[in-house]
């Protein structure tokens, strides 16, 4: 039996896969411009807040209890930890010290660090193209973290930055098996429904993000008497509104649809241009213009999955 044919990269799916990479880069970028407004795991949860708000009308039915989600609850419960508490928390809180480039760089290695922790919690056996892939794309983190500077490696000295988005593709990538391996009892009209799924790990993924909110508050250090710790006014506006509805809504429903229509394969090539976007916007907007150890770094980042991808 022939396979069927591969779908068409017509305006209209093109439109689909450049989105969310699009919103992905607005995102670290709009991070870094909301450093000193609000404190970032503020920014992650009032952004979730907001999300949830607008999904409600449309998928609000996910709630009830018969919906199948209170009886999947420990499953949703990690699910929001990861990719609604963690992420962007911890995407947030690195760009306090590293730039837009450098966060969207080392979060493009996610799929190698899957490959990792598919061997590691799975037993998914790795390939030896694999393993060469992975091997490229970690030389492009490494030469991303180092800045370029490979002769003074051992000496180099790590921002926090660097760390917490590392710690954020893990959570990612182990929210990514979680995705993939679902249950096989998993409620089927929540997981057909893509505001619902969302819906269902906002939920509790805002009681993991509340926890850390508060603990973040806990912790802020004290500040002169009349100064607030967040800054109110059109540009968090602004700001809230646009990691609500694009990166989190927009994305997410984009993406789906791509993968769809065209297979994760050919998507994930395409979620590649994460890096690219955030070098434009963040020259344009942050005057932060890109270096040619962020070039050295795309290349193998990129060439490694595109390696470890062939079939």
């Amino acid at each position: 039996m022939s396979s069927p044919p591969a779908h068409r990269l017509t305006p209209a799916t093109l439109a689909l896969l450049l989105i969310p990479p699009l919103m992905w880069a607005g995102n670290a970028v709009v991070g870094r411009l909301m450093q000193g407004v609000v404190p970032p795991v503020t920014l992650n949860f009032l952004r979730w807040v907001l999300a949830l708000l607008m999904l409600l009308p449309v998928a609000g039915w996910v709630l009830r209890p018969g919906s199948g989600l209170w009886a999947h609850w420990r499953r949703f419960a990690l699910l929001g930890l990861l990719g609604v508490g963690m992420y962007n928390s911890l995407q947030y809180m690195a760009l306090k010290t590293s730039t837009p480039l450098n966060v969207t760089l080392v979060a493009s290695s996610i799929p190698v660090w899957m490959l990792i922790m598919g061997r590691v919690l799975y037993g998914v056996a790795i390939t030896r193209r694999a393993a060469v892939g992975a091997f490229m794309s970690l030389c492009g983190v490494v030469v991303v973290i180092a800045r370029g500077d490979l002769g003074g490696l051992l000496s180099v000295q790590l921002v926090p930055g660097d760390l917490l988005v590392l710690l954020a593709a893990l959570a990612w990538a182990w929210y990514s098996w979680l995705l993939a391996r679902p249950p096989a009892n998993e409620p089927a009209a929540i997981k057909a429904d893509w505001a619902a799924f969302l819906l269902a790990q906002m939920v509790f993924g805002l009681v993991w993000s509340g926890a850390f909110t508060a603990a973040e508050w806990i912790t802020l250090p004290a500040l002169p008497a009349g100064q607030s710790a967040i800054q109110w006014g059109w540009p968090l506006v602004a700001g809230l509104l646009f990691v609500a509805v694009g990166p989190s809504l927009l994305a997410y429903r984009s993406w789906g649809a791509a993968v769809a229509r065209v297979g994760p394969a050919t998507a994930s090539v395409f979620s590649n241009l994460t890096p690219l976007f955030a070098a434009l916007m963040s020259a344009t907007l942050l005057r932060e213009p890109p270096q040619l150890y962020h070039l050295a770094g795309f290349v193998l980042i990129v060439g490694g999955i595109l390696v470890s991808s062939r079939r």
